[in-house]
């Protein structure tokens, strides 16, 4: 054949438009109107069952992975001249192969230059396929910074605990400084050392002042408990790296989760020892004398003594033999507050609450625990939407994969739902504040944006019958608290209604589709954040949470009904001043959550089929999970609302 032409699928420093001329002698163009004899078409496209790696911080390569996917570009009908001067430029290490891409006009056949496994294990190690190494050198360097500035030349082992100690009070600014230099090019040591040399935070203040007084033993031993957890976490991150990650199905997702579930699992199961550390920890460091610095050395220097590997290493095995990975990302925020719904105002100053252990959290910052907090995306949320007021007073929120509150950036937590759903009892069981309230987020496909669905008024019922809060209420009868109490009712804006007069409508805080970020930074090659930095998803408020409810089948019966039906927000005020039947349905819910009634098996059936459905489609049109776990799950929501039904009638039949 003369003068073949080649496909080809591109995924590192080719899709940059200047090195690939400059290679081939061909610009390409994503425009087929601007194709011409020196320049050729391209589209986006994905390789599936390979995952772009760069270990040494400077090529990328395409190795194995069957869950995984590179994103690129193929571009089409490139001469044979031009291909050999590729083949010169990608050298011996790659091998040019026939793969099968997916583009946006179906699968197409093209060449990519790969590597095999064994290749890339010779020349790099076991660990080649974990693309951690930038974040690895840059936590490295990290390390060296804090030991030229703490206690230069000290190598005791009570320096190197002042300078973890250090590490974990800058603990955010090493946060951001890796996720925004994720992938990108070396630091400077002028830009590290202006952002790591802070001062350390003091607590001098804070400690001598009168109104603290009543709180300060909750706040330290807060921070003691906090630190022994992060240490825990780290304890695993450096001994179980490899291991944790290839429990993490996709780099999208947050990349603590199982060590911090292992973490919690291991300080909620030796309370018995952690307790007597925190206890003598209060006692030693007298807390009108000792600095922050003090206490969170008191903490790391005890993990060394109780860190146990056999302990993580057993957490770790049994964790992994529980997971259940789907593909729909997940995520959650827990609200806990002493005081419930009056944690933040007018409700506050209306009843008076008091919250004798944290006094509503206004202290929050001035311990640094927003800081120390970070893995768990900690923070005050006083609801008023503003989050740099340095002593708000509101809901102890947490939110793994939230890494940043006022750039609104995060990664989903996981795509598992077990995984979740553990990481919300051992978070609710490890801080020990009165649990509030949960919220579920699931990430919406490309497919489902601005395509959501209204849900049906029977649907919902069920829905707040899993995780409405199903308690006694003030008449003696039960009642679902969440909307009883008027925690997920609001007033909404002023909207036209009837002959044009404005009037104030409430709103029904149900679900609401919201964007999230989790890029820092752009793209390394074409400077610009990646097409999926920024996505949509569909955040359930109306769950009660629970230290003991199963929030694991009810993470399963949302994201089955998301990928079945993709339910829109419910309900604002402007979609029930327009649609009378959604005030009609509003008003009904508000009537049968005071006083519930039991749920038609109608009702019940078309829920399940529709939840089934869903779970049945979520890869590609197949399930993602096993079908007996399927079942398991679907089997658990009907138990869940028939236990439900069995209650409010028998609620009823009461005198």
């Amino acid at each position: 054949m003369e003068n073949p032409k080649y496909n080809l699928f591109i995924y590192g420093s080719l899709r940059d438009r200047r090195i690939f001329q400059s290679v081939s002698g061909h610009a390409f163009t994503l425009k087929p109107s601007r194709i011409d004899d020196g320049t050729l078409f391209a589209e986006f496209a994905f390789l599936p069952h390979y995952r772009r790696v760069s270990p040494d911080n400077v090529y990328f390569y395409a190795v194995p992975a069957p869950p995984a996917r590179i994103e690129g570009l193929v571009i089409h009908d490139i001469p044979a001249a031009a291909m050999e001067e590729i083949d010169r430029y990608e050298g011996k290490r790659y091998q040019r192969e026939t793969v099968r891409v997916h583009t946006g006009h179906g699968l197409v056949e093209a060449q990519a230059y790969l590597v095999t496994a064994e290749s890339m294990r010779k020349h790099f190690g076991d660990r080649f396929h974990v693309n951690l190494i930038h974040e690895l050198w840059l936590r490295k360097r990290i390390r060296q910074f804090l030991k030229k500035r703490t206690r230069p030349g000290d190598d005791t082992e009570d320096a190197e605990v002042e300078r973890e100690a250090d590490r974990e009070l800058l603990a955010t600014t090493e946060r951001d400084l890796v996720m925004s230099h994720y992938h990108r090019d070396a630091v400077s040591d002028y830009y590290l050392e202006h952002e790591l040399n802070r001062p350390r935070p003091s607590i001098k203040a804070v400690v001598s002042d009168p109104q603290v007084q009543p709180y300060l033993r909750n706040y330290l031993a807060l921070v003691l408990r906090q630190v022994l957890l992060n240490q825990f976490d780290e304890q695993l991150q450096a001994h179980y790296r490899f291991e944790l990650e290839h429990m993490r199905s996709s780099q999208r997702y947050f990349a603590r989760s199982v060590s911090l579930l292992a973490a919690l699992r291991m300080m909620n199961a030796n309370q018995s020892v952690v307790e007597p550390i925190v206890e003598n920890g209060l006692k030693t460091l007298p807390s009108g004398k000792s600095e922050l610095i003090d206490y969170v050395k008191y903490a790391v220097h005890a993990i060394q003594h109780i860190f146990d590997a056999r302990v993580a290493e057993d957490h770790l095995a049994r964790i992994r033999a529980s997971l259940q990975p789907g593909l729909v990302p997940l995520g959650c925020e827990l609200e806990l507050s002493n005081v419930g719904a009056a944690a933040v105002e007018p409700l506050r100053s209306a009843t008076k609450a008091s919250d004798p252990a944290y006094d509503g959290f206004k202290y929050f910052y001035d311990f640094h625990l927003h800081v120390l907090c970070w893995k768990l995306g900690g923070y005050i949320d006083d609801h008023s939407g503003y989050t740099d007021r340095p002593r708000r007073q509101g809901f102890f929120e947490i939110a793994p994969g939230r890494l940043s509150i006022a750039g609104e950036l995060s990664r989903p937590a996981t795509a598992d739902p077990w995984l979740l759903s553990q990481l919300i009892h051992e978070i609710v069981s490890f801080y020990r504040i009165r649990p509030h309230s949960l919220h579920l987020s699931f990430q919406l496909r490309k497919n489902q944006v601005s395509r959501q669905r209204i849900l049906p008024v029977g649907f919902v019922q069920c829905l707040l019958a899993m995780g409405g809060g199903l308690e006694p209420g003030p008449d003696g009868g039960l009642w679902l608290s969440r909307m009883g109490r008027r925690e997920i009712v609001q007033k909404g804006p002023a909207v036209a209604a009837g002959a044009g007069s404005a009037v104030g409508r409430e709103e029904f805080v149900f679900a609401r589709t919201s964007r999230r970020n989790w890029y820092l930074g752009g793209d390394e090659i074409a400077d610009r954040p990646p097409a999926q930095a920024t996505t949509h998803v569909q955040q359930y408020k109306f769950i009660r949470l629970d230290a003991h409810a199963p929030y694991e089948p009810l993470i399963l019966c949302l994201k089955g009904l998301q990928l079945a039906y993709n339910p829109g927000d419910y309900l604002f005020a402007e979609q029930m001043a327009q649609n009378p039947r959604l005030a009609r349905h509003y008003r009904q819910l508000k009537e049968w959550a005071n006083h519930p009634t039991p749920i038609g098996a109608r009702t019940i059936g078309r829920f399940l089929d529709t939840v089934r459905r869903g779970l049945m489609i979520e890869r590609h049109y197949r399930p993602a999970h096993p079908l007996h776990y399927i079942e398991w799950a679907l089997n658990a929501i009907d138990t869940q609302l028939r236990s439900f039904n069995q209650q409010v009638a028998d609620a009823g039949d009461r005198p």
